[in-house]
């Protein structure tokens, strides 16, 4: 059991000490993660939050390694789909979460994380449950847009440990969570197409399994965000609304929270290359075990192990990219998470050709291994970038951020719908390529960028780990937003 730790001089409060050492001058937030410590509110919603998101990834994906069953004909025991109709649908299931991770962003600035992620994974779940009713390509493509929705507790998922940890682990962090929760892609590969559907098959016809098996993810799902909705806080001094009850908090406009993470072109850029390599993910997800089937022959079962080590990748991966983003921070600030974030890029467009040329089935597996490290790296590296662009709006630019991988996916989807697997792969390693190049035009306030720009005393003083008080010498600064946009913020009620 860990010590506790004080919090400071008692005030209005939900807990007076904490598990975790925190920065009394960053609203509690913690500077430090200890893994094994399930305490509250810090390491509590950290877990929440890879916990929450695993499943909804694995509720969101759960239907992917069993279509090439689905799309069978009805004598073989699936709907009859075409290749068309399958990226349809594969299109529909990221569509339906770009829209609701614009909107969850500004929510999450508004009412915290909890609750959206609670409601969110109950609300997915019940058209996951419904799988078994999908009779043509029409209902599939509907089915999974609505599972979609429950891909954007991403954002939820982010902003939550925004909130809980400083900007000096605020990468590490991010990225654990990020990774973990995005392991259920993979796990869902493995469980339902090589554990739970040959399962079902041993006590019913193959139509029947595929169409009860979702039931099992449904009903994980469902529970679990109920369960985070009770057992978990919105930030480190309690929850948003007994902190604007008690006046700990200001009430914040979500319309308002939008606009100013909106009108930062850093946001659209980090959009772009966040869509380069989340939404490959999502893509690869998505396209990984049919791509298997067809061009080596694997049976459904052995595609979906194969497919699934993509998504195996970010148990370490994620975390990876933004631990590494943390330390050449730390010797070089804002302009080595820049070259760290342009050289991944680059790597993984060039990773993608070589790919998409390989003819051997281990060469293959091999790539796709250092392949995936390299795509879920970048994820990391992007939000160790996030939270210092605008720090009063972390929410909104989070829901931007992530709405690009979505964007991304669909694109990318798209391209895999109208062309052959060689050049929608040509197209995706092209883009990646493309937005590595986008690094060098990232300026954030305050901070050097690869081409212009100076960092503040502020900046250096944080990175450097100097600065006249114990605060700034132990915990990374940002420079303070704008006054205009704090009094925007706080002024424009919703």
């Amino acid at each position: 059991m860990s010590t506790a730790v004080a919090s400071g001089e008692a005030e209005i409060k939900k807990y007076q000490t904490y598990h975790v050492k925190v920065d009394p001058d960053q609203d509690d937030k913690a500077t430090e993660i200890k893994l094994c410590n399930f305490g509250r509110p810090h390491m509590r919603a950290f877990h929440c939050s890879w916990m929450g998101f695993f499943t909804a990834f694995f509720i969101w994906f759960a239907i992917a390694p069993l279509l090439p069953v689905i799309k069978k004909s009805p004598e073989e025991g699936g709907i009859g789909l075409s290749r068309q109709e399958i990226w349809t649908s594969n299109i529909c299931s990221v569509l339906g979460t770009t829209f609701m991770r614009f909107i969850n962003g500004p929510m999450c600035d508004k009412y915290g994380a909890r609750i959206l992620m609670g409601v969110l994974l109950m609300f997915a779940s019940i058209p996951c449950a419904l799988t078994g009713l999908v009779n043509d390509a029409a209902s599939l493509a509907v089915l999974r847009f609505f599972i979609g929705l429950g891909g954007s507790t991403f954002v939820c998922c982010q902003f939550w440990t925004s909130r809980m940890f400083t900007k000096e682990v605020a990468g590490t962090a991010n990225a654990l969570v990020g990774g973990w929760g995005n392991l259920g892609g993979g796990v869902t590969q493995l469980v339902m197409g090589s554990v739970l559907f040959p399962l079902f098959q041993t006590g019913m016809s193959v139509e029947m399994a595929w169409r009860t098996v979702c039931i099992v993810p449904a009903v994980v799902g469902f529970f679990l965000g109920l369960l985070i909705i009770f057992i978990s806080d919105d930030a480190p001094k309690g929850n948003y609304k007994e902190m604007k009850m008690n006046g700990t908090m200001p009430e914040i406009s979500a319309a308002a929270s939008f606009r100013s993470g909106a009108m930062n072109i850093n946001t659209w850029l980090l959009f772009l290359q966040y869509g380069c390599c989340f939404g490959v993910e999502l893509t690869m997800n998505n396209a990984a075990a049919s791509y298997f089937v067809n061009e080596f022959g694997q049976t459904v079962a052995s595609a979906a192990a194969i497919a699934s080590i993509f998504g195996w990748m970010n148990l370490f991966a994620r975390g990876i990219g933004g631990y590494v983003s943390d330390k050449v921070n730390a010797r070089m600030g804002m302009k080595g998470r820049l070259i760290w974030q342009g050289g991944l890029l680059v790597v993984e467009g060039v990773l993608i050709f070589v790919f998409a040329n390989t003819k051997s089935l281990a060469g293959a597996i091999v790539l796709m291994v250092i392949f995936s490290t390299i795509v879920q790296a970048a994820e990391g590296s992007t939000y160790g970038i996030v939270p210092y662009v605008n720090p009063a709006v972390t929410g909104s630019i989070a829901g931007v951020v992530g709405a690009g991988g979505n964007v991304g996916a669909v694109c990318f989807g798209l391209g895999f719908r109208q062309m052959d697997d060689l050049q929608a792969f040509y197209l995706m390693g092209g883009c990646v390529l493309a937005s590595g190049i986008l690094t060098a035009f990232i300026s954030i306030k305050g901070h050097a960028g690869l081409l212009c720009g100076e960092d503040s005393e502020q900046a250096i003083a944080a990175y450097k780990r100097t600065g006249e008080t114990p605060a700034a010498a132990t915990t990374l600064q940002v420079p303070e937003p704008d006054a205009e946009v704090v009094e925007e913020i706080e002024g424009d009620k919703a």
